[in-house]
């Protein structure tokens, strides 16, 4: 097959793996001859504007990058100007309008990080985690007006395992968009790729996550509270006060057992444990403010947590509707 003439949207590492595939075997497929990505942003703690990983890999490729800060008729006319077969879409950070989608002469699909029609929005790596699931995926959809709401062609699974959190989830989805968009793109070359409407009555929603969503109310399950932990970190972190200091999760899991929600019971050779409304918290990795995120065993050397500890609770609002969330 004569490979497609592909322009790639997206401003996050997760599409690199990606990037590399299309840019090695899968030439053989599709050619990338353009990059669209975010404009340089201000980064850390000196705000120095710098340039997202995915304009440094496309420079590196000699590829033109094209960074508007808004959709504007002027650069669809630069995308039609392309002749793109098709638009690959994948965490962009653009609403993209009607005009623009069907601009390619076989549209633009998006990839998708969550099964759908569960977790349409902004956070579903995050919110699948802390919503306990074990198991999410990767899904090639069409792009439409409405959210995350196209018809899907395929889907790539990846298991979540008890221990993974957003940023290990995040590593197996970046490298399944890889098989996902190989086994898709001779279909789609060839006219004979199949898109199935999502179920309207099965879609949940998920949120833009905010600093505030790492609160913890202990007088929750201690699963649901593992879940949450591991689901949002590196960002936003659960954290709760000790000692006056805010201290940072990492890493959580829960075990049979009793006590008060909240309080401190110990540690075993894996973490610092505390009481919740059903079974023991298990804490594994902690960070104390200015510090390294270490394991509970090492971080206790030096940061002491005597059993009997009580560990205020906070509301911990929902991460998940039925209704999309009002900006």
């Amino acid at each position: 097959m004569i490979p497609l003439k592909l322009v790639f949207l997206g401003s996050d590492p997760i599409a690199l793996p990606l990037l590399d595939w299309l840019a090695g075997e899968g030439s053989r497929l599709a050619k990338i001859t353009a990059v669209f990505t975010q404009p340089d942003r201000p980064v850390g703690r000196g705000q120095k504007i710098t340039a997202n990983a995915i304009k440094v890999w496309a420079l590196a490729e000699g590829l033109p990058v094209y960074q508007p800060e808004k959709l504007t008729d002027d650069v669809r006319l630069q995308l039609a100007a392309l002749e793109a077969d098709v638009v690959l879409v994948m965490a962009y950070g653009h609403i993209l309008r009607d005009e623009f989608i069907a601009t390619p002469r076989l549209g633009t699909l998006n990839l998708h990080t969550s099964l759908l029609p569960n977790y349409r929005g902004a956070s579903p790596i995050q919110t699948a985690i802390a919503s306990g699931e074990r198991e999410t995926g990767v899904s090639l959809m069409r792009i439409v007006k409405k959210l995350d709401a196209g018809p899907v062609a395929d889907v790539e699974r990846v298991a979540i395992d008890p221990l993974d959190t957003a940023e290990d989830i995040e590593t197996k989805l970046a490298t399944a968009c890889v098989p996902l968009v190989a086994r898709n793109l001779p279909e789609l070359s060839a006219g004979t790729l199949k898109f199935t409407p999502q179920d309207e009555n099965a879609v949940t929603f998920c949120r833009r996550l905010e600093k505030a969503d790492g609160a913890l109310d202990f007088a929750r399950p201690a699963a649901e509270l593992a879940a949450r932990i591991n689901g949002l970190f590196p960002w936003p972190a659960c954290a709760v006060s000790i000692n006056g200091q805010e201290v940072k999760l990492g890493l959580a899991d829960a075990l049979p057992g009793t006590a008060s929600p909240g309080e401190v019971v110990g540690a075993d050779t894996d973490g610092l444990l505390v009481g919740t409304a059903q079974g023991v918290l298990r804490v594994r990795r902690l960070q104390r403010p200015g510090g390294k995120l270490l394991p509970a065993t090492e971080f206790l050397r030096g940061f002491t947590v005597p059993s009997g500890t009580e560990l205020a609770s906070r509301p911990m609002a929902p991460l998940v509707s039925a209704t999309p969330f009002r900006r």
